[in-house]
């Protein structure tokens, strides 16, 4: 922005665009998680990529961004407590979502029978006792709650990784991050633990540990941590330009890949399991991320000018503001319906479904509100990065 420093953007006001689409990201889940005829249109909106995928770069991407900017400004120390403080505010969110899963939920689930819920907390329902221990340990994760998990595991090795990145650069850190990603591809993570987990006394099955596959995941976050820390350390302001025919490659891939999810399906080949693998979400296969990374061009390349000729949705920066109790009360709503509800019919009036989704809307909007308002005094807690310190005084 002219007249103002590099510094200034994180400094003293917040990214609107990035608060846009994390909202974005939110509403896109929402509709994915509620049990509504919706679920199904509202996967994969873009492609053969999914909310998740661009919620975990964005999230890492302000991770980079707000923790290196503490680190320029009050040091690595610091850097790394805020960090590990965020660790925590993560981790006590996943144990409430546990305990309203293990009481709340599976008391009304197992009263109403619905199998729609209590097929998701199977292990739990068969070993109450070592379920709660493993989920306390991050361990257990249950479907819709096995994303704060691997937050808290890429939070806390990050400090480690910004230090070394700002220090010596990000060469060695991506290549690795890569190989893990293409160790991922050949399962060698589910592997390991298959091997390990008896010898350390683990009874969580594999299937039982989410759905996500780390190795693979952890690419996203480094890969949005390295750009985020690069815009913040970077001393030009100069916006990242691609070549030609880097973006009319991006635009026929991206177009490719919409067409074929939209008239095809969300499954790209429904008679070939082993090349649907090269599509597949948990492990992030090589087409996934091929598409993610098209849409990651386009985003760069046209983000800026569609930023400036849209017209701001408030609701979306006031949900990306507020991710933290908006993610979490967004998975407390699914829960709920799910239990009382049950999954979606054919006979079921569609007056239902959207009184679901205009309701659940109407209170995530609200927790947005009610969580961003104590932050004019106290500061930003959203989505597991506090709002960017202003410079130290001098």
């Amino acid at each position: 922005m002219a007249g103002t420093s590099p510094d200034a953007p994180q400094a003293g006001r917040r990214l609107w665009q990035i608060d846009a689409l994390r909202g974005l990201m939110l509403a896109l889940m929402t509709l994915t998680h509620m049990p509504t005829v919706l679920a199904g249109p509202a996967g994969q909106p873009f492609g053969f990529v999914s909310a998740a995928e661009g919620f975990v770069l964005l999230s890492g991407f302000m991770a980079g961004m707000v923790y290196a900017g503490r680190a320029r400004h009050e040091g690595m120390l610091r850097m790394r407590s805020a960090f590990y403080h965020r660790v925590g505010k993560v981790y006590l969110c996943q144990v409430g979502l546990l305990l309203f899963l293990f009481s709340v939920v599976a008391l009304i689930a197992l009263l109403l029978r619905q199998d729609a819920i209590t097929g998701l907390m199977d292990y739990y329902l068969e070993d109450p006792l070592h379920a709660v221990v493993g989920s306390l340990l991050l361990i257990y994760n249950p479907p819709l709650l096995d994303i704060l998990p691997i937050y808290v595991l890429f939070m806390l090795i990050s400090p480690l990784l910004l230090r070394h990145g700002i220090r010596n650069g990000w060469d060695g850190i991506l290549a690795i991050s890569a190989a893990l990603w293409l160790a991922a591809q050949f399962k060698l993570g589910g592997w390991a633990y298959e091997a390990l987990a008896p010898a350390a006394g683990i009874r969580v099955s594999l299937h039982h540990t989410g759905a996500f596959d780390v190795l693979a995941w952890q690419f996203l976050w480094v890969l949005g941590l390295w750009m985020g820390a690069r815009r913040k350390m970077q001393l030009s302001t100069a916006r990242l330009v691609f070549p030609h025919w880097i973006v009319g490659t991006a635009i026929t891939i991206a177009a490719l890949f919409f067409v074929w999810r939209h008239v095809g399906g969300q499954v790209p080949l429904p008679h070939n399991a082993s090349l649907n693998m090269l599509f597949d979400k948990w492990q992030l296969g090589p087409l996934r991320m091929l598409n993610l990374f098209a849409l990651l061009v386009l985003l760069v390349r046209y983000g800026p000018w569609l930023s400036a000729r849209l017209p701001r949705v408030r609701a979306l920066e006031k949900m990306g503001a507020a991710s933290l109790p908006v993610f979490c009360a967004h998975v407390v709503l699914a829960l709920l319906a799910l239990a009382v509800l049950g999954a979606p019919t054919p006979g079921r009036p569609l007056w239902i479904d959207a009184a679901i989704l205009l309701a659940s809307f109407a209170a995530l909007y609200k927790v947005a509100l009610v969580s961003r308002a104590p932050r004019r005094k106290t500061g930003n807690l959203s989505f597991l990065h506090p709002q960017p310190p202003p410079p130290l005084a001098h």
